[in-house]
Formats: structure tokens, sequence, C-alpha cells
């Protein structure tokens, strides 16, 4: 079946652009493509690879070399100078999500390389990549060690194999595409910043456009050749254009009054770094490429700063991309130009992105209303914002899990120190060079092993057990009656949760989000990796109502229960957010400690102790006692606070 074709996708004129940007001049950085499922940013992605020119390579050359210009170091070399070459298509490698690291970076043949005493190594799909284009489908999900080998290959423009004392490395120079739902979680910032452009993408409210969308799936579909003939003519005039372009891409100057702009319009917007100027400035350039001009003017480096600096302004995963069009404006009035150049936007390059206003955590409500009066039920509270978020302290799950790497709880990983070996299918991972010769060595005599090399029986394999890191999920159940409506007090439990949230980004974590007041509870976010979804839910809290404390308690129960079965190996970490207090129904106080003696000794539980003031009860210090947690109140969440308590206990001791 052909490939859906690049003219026949619908919309998407800023899509269309970026990748047509990156595929002119690869020292873009590539694109991400962030939008809601079911936008066709996959198939627009795959359809790219179909207008690329082929590339020479060397005959028999697994790593895809030049024959202008070999690398020195391939595996498969050193080639003759002028070695026998053919042209062959490029290529769109994918990278599944689940990929191993072997799978990625490459492997040695350990059974050749301790029989026969020669280094076989296997290329991986950074190899594959080299001189092409690797795409990533839900790269936001890619787990931890796939990126930091993605962020090295990036930087290096190699990918190296260093295993068993035998060291490898090769070429994996490749344009990097990403396409990811943000509602899924979002990228770590290293990544995310490796990526040189991002476009945000949804599918249209027009009906006609969506019915025309319709139409074109569905006959293609019906008869995919007989569609892609349809727009052949089309795809091949942009091809065309695009290798025109890439002719044309070393004769384009970038004059000093570009620059300047360039370094106005990423100052105005602070920026972190200089890699925004610098691929800012490559976008600039290789879009006056793409309009035919030969010199970089106001107009190509407005279309840049679009593409290039809105995922480079989020300061937290709570920021939502996007760049101010006045203060772009501005920017570039204030670099004065000597004068403007033509308004050009070059053959197909469709309209640049809109960018939205960089939005933060919205302030406190100055007018919010206090509570009406304890537990009593009466009218809600407007919702009260969070201050800015701190470090906060590292809250793990006791023992030893085995779930998805992160940075929280203690766990068995394919990455991190080696605590101990393991045979073949147990559990396979990195192979144990020594572990292995030593099972190996007892059978050799009756082998009849007679050369240098050893005789290796696949049994004889051992792999490494190794102890990292992993991910948990983090349930909060939060309190959200008109005791805790005071508006300083739920500022400052807003902040704190805000803050665990931030943390458990950081670590990888997946989070839920229990509410309860008044009469009930509600799930009000199940488990995500999407934290900046948890901080919108937080962040629109009202208050209001009477303790329903039992009733929190057990919606939190019945939804780890679920996640159990759902994901068996993520271990849990409910963290309760209260002032303890139980105040809805009859013999609420009795209710509250018989859910809670439901999950004492099953769940890793913290107490978020919120009650304040000089005269105080200590009741979320005895439900932390009736779950069997810790109890901490809030003004102890920051890492700062505890760092602080710790060093004052031991100059207190030393006096």
């Amino acid at each position: 079946m052909k490939p859906y074709p690049f003219t026949a996708v619908v919309g998407m004129p800023d899509l269309r652009l970026a990748l047509v940007l990156s595929s002119i001049s690869p020292a873009v950085g590539g694109v991400l493509v962030r939008g809601e499922k079911g936008t066709a940013k996959s198939t627009m992605v795959r359809a790219l690879a179909g207008l690329l020119p082929g590339v020479d390579v060397v005959d028999a050359c697994r790593f895809s070399c030049d024959p202008v210009e070999p690398d020195p170091a391939c595996p498969d070399g050193p080639h003759a100078e002028g070695p026998p070459a053919h042209r062959r298509p490029a290529r769109l490698v994918e990278l599944p999500v689940g990929a191993a690291e072997d799978r990625v970076i490459g492997s040695l043949n350990l059974e050749r390389a301790l029989a026969d005493g020669v280094t076989d190594f296997q290329p991986g799909l950074l190899a594959a990549a080299h001189r092409g284009l690797l795409y990533v489908d839900e790269v936001n999900l890619l787990h931890d060690h796939l990126v930091d080998t993605l962020l090295d290959a990036a930087a290096m423009g190699r990918a190296t194999v260093e295993r068993e004392g035998v060291s490898v490395s090769h070429a994996a120079r490749f344009v990097l595409i990403g396409t990811m739902n943000p509602e899924e979680g979002e990228l770590r910032p290293q990544l995310l910043d490796r990526f040189g452009l991002t476009v945000e993408v949804a599918s249209s409210r027009d009906p006609e456009l969506r019915v025309e969308v319709v139409r074109r799936r569905l006959a293609y579909e019906a008869d995919p050749d007989g569609f892609a003939g349809q727009y052949a003519a089309a795809d091949a005039a942009l091809a065309a254009d695009i290798e025109a372009a890439q002719r044309l891409l070393p004769s384009v100057k970038l004059p000093d009054d570009a620059l300047r702009q360039i370094a106005e319009v990423c100052a105005s917007f602070e920026v972190d770094g200089m890699r925004a100027d610098i691929v800012t400035a490559r976008t600039a350039v290789a879009h006056a490429a793409w309009a035919g001009r030969t010199e970089v003017t106001t107009d190509d480096v407005r279309v840049a700063a679009r593409l290039a600096l809105p995922h480079r302004r989020r300061r937290n995963p709570f920021d939502a991309p996007g760049i101010s069009e006045e203060q772009l404006e501005q920017a570039l009035q204030d670099a004065e130009p000597e004068g403007p150049g033509p308004d050009d936007d070059g053959p197909g390059s469709g309209t640049p992105p809109e960018g939205g206003e960089t939005s933060g955590p919205p302030p406190s409500e100055d007018g919010a209303q206090e509570p009406s009066g304890g537990g009593k039920s009466g009218g809600d509270q407007k919702p009260v914002g969070a201050g800015e978020a701190f470090r906060a302290r590292r809250f793990e799950v006791k023992g030893t899990g085995e779930g998805a790497a992160g940075r929280r709880s203690r766990a068995i990983t394919d990455n991190g120190r080696t605590i101990g070996v393991q045979p073949a299918g147990t559990k396979d991972g990195h192979p144990h060079l020594l572990a292995t010769v030593r099972a190996a060595a007892p059978h050799q005599r009756s082998r009849g092993r007679s050369g240098a090399g050893l005789v290796v029986r696949p049994q004889d394999l051992r792999f490494a057990r190794r102890e990292g890191r992993e991910g948990n999920l983090v349930l909060f159940c939060v309190d959200a009656s008109g005791s805790m409506g005071a508006r300083q007090r739920m500022r400052e439990v807003k902040t704190a949760v805000l803050s665990l949230l931030l943390d458990a980004y950081q670590r990888r974590d997946k989070v839920g989000l229990v509410t309860f007041r008044a009469s009930g509870a509600e799930l009000a976010l199940p488990p995500t990796i999407s934290v900046d979804a948890a901080a919108s839910r937080l962040d629109g809290l009202a208050t209001g109502g009477r303790t329903p404390l039992a009733e929190g308690l057990l919606e939190a129960a019945r939804v780890l229960r679920i996640e159990a079965v759902r994901d068996p190996l993520r271990r849990p970490l409910l963290v309760v957010v209260t002032d303890g207090r139980a105040t809805s129904g009859a013999d609420a106080v009795q209710r509250a400690r018989q859910a809670a003696g439901l999950l004492a000794g099953n769940v890793t539980s913290i107490v978020m102790d919120c009650e304040s003031g000089k005269m105080r009860l200590g009741l979320a210090a005895e439900l932390a006692e009736h779950l069997g947690a810790e109890h901490v109140p809030v003004a102890e969440v920051a890492a700062d606070t505890l760092a602080g308590a710790v060093r004052a206990h031991i100059s207190g001791k030393a006096a």
C-alpha cells in the first residue's frame, strides 16, 4: 500500500511549513508536533519521506556512509577513497515507544565475541536513521533511558556503545521528528529543547473542511494506489521545490541586521541559553531559501521565531507554550533593521503559526470569601490560586519494586547499579560478561574446546540484575470542605500540592486527584502522566460544605484497586491533604477511622496536615496513625525546610 500523499493532507499549513524547512536544512533540529488525538499528525510525518531527495551511500555499508566523506570510525570501514556507491531513497525510521535500548543503539553478539574473539556489532535504529528521518510517535511516553540515548546522539551526531569492554561508535545524524498529545504528559525539558521547531495542531471546527478530510480518507482506503496517483504530480512538484531550496541554501546570506533582530527577539522572550538564537537563525536561512531569496529578511526572522521559540518559553510543565504576537513585533521593531525585505512566504509555505500568550498559575483571588463557619454546609467559595511552586521533599514507596523506570522509589530496572546476575529467560537485560564466562568455563573440556575461544551455549548466558529508581502512582486525596476554605490557608495548600505535582513530573510519576467535600467524594482526575492536567484541576478547585473524610478515603481505595489491575507493577503513594476533621454524616469520625484501616498496611501513605492557627486539634496526626502514614505539616513539604531543620538539630547537638 502506498503511503498517504503529503499534498493530500487537508489544512495544517504550520506543520507543513515546519516539516519542509527541516527537510531543507536538517541543522534546524527537527520538529515537535503537539496536538490532540486524531489530527493526522502521524499521517503527514510519514508522508514526508517520499518528498526527500535520495542519498548516495557506500556499497555494503550498514551505516549509510557518504561516499564523498565516509566516517573514518565506521564499524564497516575503513572505506577506500572513492568507494563503490549507490543511491537509495531517504529513510523514515520509526522508533517505538517500548523499544529496548539494544534495538535503538545496536548490540554486540556476545556469543561470537566469546567464541570467535570478534566484535560483531549489529546496528540499531540510530544507524538506520543516519542521513534520514527518525520519527517517534508519542515521544512524551518514551522511557528515560531512551531519552538519554537520543539526547547523546542529537548532541554529538554519533551513537556510542560501551559494553563488556568493547567500544563501538558510528555517525548518527538525523532529523528528529516527534508527535505527542499534551494531555498524556509533557516532555523532559532537555529533550524538548533539542527539537528545533514546534507546532500546535488541532482539528478544524469548519464542517466543510471536516467533510473533505473524511472524503479523502475514505477514497484513499478504497483505492490507495489510485488516490496516490491523483496527487503524484503535486508531490513531485513539492519535492522539486525542496531540492531547489536545498541547493540554494549555501548561498543564502544572514546579514548583521537580521542577526540583531534574532538576538533582540530571543532576549525579549527571555529564553534560556543560546540554542534558541542559533535555531532561529538556521530556520530563517532555510525559510529564505524556500522563498527563493539569497538574503534573510525581517519576514524570515518573524516566521522562524514563531516556530522556534514557543516551546522554549516554558519555565515549568504547567506553563502553556506560545509567544505574544505584540511582543514579537515590538522586538523586531526595537532591533531597527536597515530596511524591510520582501514579504514572500515561498512556494507552498502556508500561514505561519499563531502563538498564544504564555500562561502560568493564576494569581490568588484577593476577594475570596472566608468559610461561612466550621464544617457547616454553605455556599461554595471561589477558587484560590496557588503561589509559586518550590522544590518539594522526595517521598518514596517502601520496599523495592519492578515498575516503569523513573526517579522516585527503589526498583529493579534495566538501568542502574549492578547488584547481581540472573540466567537467560528470567528477565533478560544487559549481558554480564564475567558471569557468562564463569558459567561456561567448567564445561569447556566436555564440549571439546580446541581453539582459543570459549565454547558458549545459550544456557551459559548471564544478565545483569540492576537496581535503579521507578516511577510511582501518586494519588492526591484533597479535602475541599469549608474548613479548608480560608483564603491564605487554601493558597498554602495548593502551593504545596502544586510543588508535589512538579516533583511528580520530574520523577516520571503518574498522578491522580480525588477530592471530597459536602456529602461525597469524586475522582477529579483519573490517574495520568499529564501533571499539567492535575494542576489545572487543582487550580479550579472550589471549597465549601462539610467534610466527608471517610468517603474521600474510600474513593481513594477504589481508585487504587482499579489501578492495581490496570498497571500492577506501578506501586502507589497516597497523599491525603486534610486538617483531619470528619463532619459529614452520622458517626463521621468512626467511619473515617474504619476507612483508614482499609488502607493501612497496604499502601504507602502521607498525611499532609493543613491545620493552622494557635489552637490545633491534632486530628491529622491521629489520621496518620490510623493509616500507618507519615505525618507531614504543610509547612514542611519544602525540601529546604527539612534541610534547615536537620541543620538546626545538628547545630543544637554540637552546641
